[in-house]
């Protein structure tokens, strides 16, 4: 729908979502992000040498930060949707400021892969329930848009987040801490700050809301509240997890999510080393903040490229393409990544890797809600993310393990790409199946379980 044909009651409602609730949440996410990833910046700047990793303990130790996440991200996703948004958010990031606050202190490999798998349980739920919240507060037609405008922290989170890591890693010496240490310490601080304070600032729902006058609560509540009466689900837990398992199109949407995790999580622990490498593949010498600038500058055209893309799929309506084609072109390209001549050609292909799975990642997140509502989304969403952090987990140690048996990254990227082709191959076939609403976003569209 066309911003001109939009009633006054409906631009002011959705525009104060966007300005009250998504940039909130996106530093949530941006927070989130950063805690789960900062062991890329740690390893290949200290951690490695000091606590004696070898690449596929460095592998496993990223990588199993997924077990926890996984065993209770259904669970999780379930207790928020039971007991609220804001109180269930606020808990997750208390939760794992806390644990990230014990990196400081870590001084084994065992104690590694205890903080992380701590770190996974204590995160668990909080991405699928981000989404479950703006997806509450929000009609299909504009949710492209919302959940566009969410997802620039991912990539935002390395824009800014590698140049910050790499200059605290720097400060050597600060606390007695070696830099790396001290990197942990500044970034899980903003986390139990920013929970506390989720817990005051949120609102469950539009009615809920003080920020909204009466007539945009009614419309956000009757829009919402007819859009659910078309989707399969169940306002119970039960009957919401039983629809969530019995339905195909979760179990293929969970298989699609996977290659497209498989490839942003292989990107995020590993580019770092990656251009470690360079130093000896090309004989080139980088500072820590060198390399982190460098790391930040794939995730830069990624967030252009995130936001227009979404911008197309809210404009055109969702059409299949707008998930397949970067989930192609990402797995063409990460492969061939790993055969450039130069670290500037490196970079660059690297960067169409990233703004191929930036552009896919929010529009994909559209079609569970296309399908199910109550507790059967807060499951399904779960379902899906889930198997995507399997994906973070494999990602990790598969990556790790297959550079240390073929000595070089180039068989554990062919991996990357041929996961990521399928995802791709996989949205078609669902979308020729009937089974994902496409064209027209005001179109109501209703398709079986």
């Amino acid at each position: 729908m066309d911003a001109t044909q939009q009633s006054p009651v409906e631009r002011s409602a959705i525009r104060k979502v966007a300005v009250r609730l998504v940039p909130f949440v996106a530093l949530m996410f941006f927070i989130n992000y950063l805690d789960r990833t900062a062991i890329s910046f740690a390893g290949p700047n200290g951690m490695n040498d000091d606590l004696g990793l070898t690449a596929a303990q460095y592998g496993f130790a990223s990588g199993v930060f997924f077990v926890g996440y996984i065993l209770l991200e259904v669970p999780s996703n379930i207790a928020l949707h039971r007991f609220g948004a804001r109180k269930w958010l606020a808990r997750i990031m208390v939760s794992w400021g806390i644990v990230s606050l014990l990196f400081t202190w870590v001084d084994s490999v065992g104690g590694l892969y205890t903080l992380r798998l701590l770190l996974g349980i204590a995160e668990a739920g909080f991405f699928p329930g981000a989404i479950l919240f703006l997806s509450l507060w929000v009609p299909a037609r504009h949710r492209s848009k919302i959940l566009a405008l969410f997802y620039l922290a991912q990539p935002l989170t390395t824009v800014i987040g590698a140049p910050l890591a790499g200059a605290l890693i720097e400060q050597h010496g600060v606390f007695g801490l070696e830099g790396w240490r001290f990197m942990f310490l500044c970034v899980s601080v903003p986390a139990i700050l920013v929970g506390i304070a989720t817990w005051f600032y949120l609102s469950d729902r539009p009615a809920d809301a003080k920020w909204l006058t009466q007539a945009e609560k009614d419309w956000l509540t009757a829009e919402l509240e007819g859009e659910a009466k078309t989707k399969t689900g169940s306002g119970s837990h039960k009957g919401g997890v039983l629809a969530a398992l019995r339905s195909g199109r979760v179990w293929t949407l969970a298989l699609i999510y996977f290659g497209f995790i498989y490839g942003l999580y292989a990107l995020a622990f590993f580019l770092p080393t990656i251009i470690s490498g360079f130093e000896e593949d090309f004989g080139t010498t980088f500072t820590v903040l060198e390399k982190g600038l460098i790391t930040a500058i794939p995730y830069v055209p990624a967030a252009i490229v995130l936001y227009l893309w979404s911008r197309d799929a809210t404009r055109r309506g969702l059409q299949t393409w707008h998930i397949a084609l970067p989930a192609l072109v990402g797995g063409v390209s990460v492969p061939i990544a790993l055969f450039m001549g130069s670290p500037a050609a490196t970079i660059v292909v690297i960067t169409i890797t990233a703004c191929a799975i930036f552009a896919a990642l929010p529009n994909f997140w559209t079609v569970p809600a296309q399908f199910l509502t109550g507790a059967a989304a807060a499951v399904g969403i779960a379902l899906i993310n889930t198997f995507g952090n399997v994906a973070g987990f494999a990602a990790g140690y598969v990556t790790g393990f297959l550079n240390d048996a073929t000595g070089s990254y180039v068989l554990p990227m062919f991996v990357v790409g041929g996961l990521m082709v399928l995802s791709a191959v996989l949205m078609v076939a669902l979308a020729k199946r009937g089974r994902v609403q496409t064209g027209d976003p005001d179109e109501k569209a209703v398709t079986k379980a």
